[in-house]
């Protein structure tokens, strides 16, 4: 149960951690779905191999584009480079950098529903039965009326009466999985090897310094639009809120309570001075449109300088004399 919510947590901690999830979900749903998947291959010469290439390659596909639809990199990539450049430059790495993420991760469900495939092998049958020479086998049923050509396209279908009492069905398909198996192994391996290269040499030809500004920035844009959809919420909530209490406030006469003060209703003022703080002086639709719209065409320079050399309010209490007695500087 502990190591259960560590990996919770683990996927909860950031966007790359959620997308990491995500594909994962769908490399696993892509197994379970083929595991159930009731194939049933059509055992017709001219129909075994669209069938077969179409169950191996729509899923992939459908796959793919909900790897990319559910990747939160896919937004943020596509807000970077579509945005207009403002007062801040546009990285062309950031959007490379983000462009590599969303791929590696949405090509992971297609790549396991294509291994899985292969080396099940099933599928592999169905489409190329009919390409095994007949000849390398003993015991072909010749006594049926068919071609060879049918005969081949009937392997998959182990419940055909012509194969009854027969091995030559389950020798082919032995034939034909090994093959399918061979080309499943080799893909992963390619794959692995693959892998292991680009971790080995990408370091030797590659700026380390650049590549971690990159990773950096990549990480601001995300947090960036993150934060700025949290204080649109706040923003907005306090907004509604303000036109909430107007709307009533206006619909009653003005009248005097004399009430008692309740316990529980307390920093009322506070509170109504923090919402003014997070409203920043927007009171009216178009400058809230006006704000929105100097956002999207003018982002904010990556300049902190003004909040972080902000000056600083020092007192200093003095005698009537005006001689200093204490200051807080």
């Amino acid at each position: 149960m502990e190591r259960l919510k560590l990996v919770l947590q683990y996927f909860q901690s950031n966007s790359e951690s959620i997308s990491n999830g995500i594909c994962i979900v769908l490399a696993l749903v892509s197994v379970k779905l083929y595991t159930s998947f009731d194939f049933n291959c059509p055992c017709l010469p001219q129909y075994n191999k669209l069938y077969s290439l179409g169950v191996m390659t729509v899923p992939p596909i459908i796959f793919f584009f909900l790897g990319v639809l559910v990747n939160r990199h896919t937004g943020v990539m596509m807000d970077e480079w579509m945005r207009p450049v403002g007062n801040r430059s546009k990285n062309p790495a950031v959007v490379k950098y983000l462009f590599s993420a969303m791929l590696q991760r949405a090509l992971l469900a297609p790549m396991v529903w294509i291994l899985v495939t292969l080396l099940d092998g099933k599928i592999f049958i169905c489409a190329f039965s009919v390409s095994v020479d007949p000849g390398l086998f003993s015991g072909v049923p010749n006594n049926t009326g068919l071609d060879v050509i049918r005969i081949m396209a009937k392997v998959p279908c182990k419940e055909d009466v012509i194969f009854q009492n027969s091995s030559f069905r389950k020798a082919v398909s032995r034939y034909v999985r090994c093959y399918s198996q061979a080309v499943g192994w080799s893909i992963l391996l390619f794959l692995i090897i693959l892998g292991a290269m680009g971790r080995l040499i990408k370091p030797c030809f590659e700026d380390h310094a650049a590549f971690l500004q990159t990773r950096y920035w990549s990480n601001y844009l995300d947090v960036e639009q993150k934060l700025f959809d949290e204080t649109c919420v706040l923003h907005a909530r306090d907004f509604a809120r303000k036109c909430v209490v107007q709307f009533f406030e206006d619909m009653t006469e003005d009248s005097i309570l004399h009430l008692p003060h309740p316990s529980f209703i307390s920093n009322v003022s506070e509170r109504w001075e923090e919402e003014e703080e997070r409203l920043h002086g927007v009171t009216r639709q178009e400058q809230m449109d006006q704000l929105l719209n100097k956002w999207y065409y003018g982002k904010p320079e990556l300049d902190v300088t003004r909040i972080a050399h902000r000056p600083r309010p020092c007192v200093t209490w003095q005698d009537p004399g005006g001689r200093t007695l204490y200051s807080d500087v």
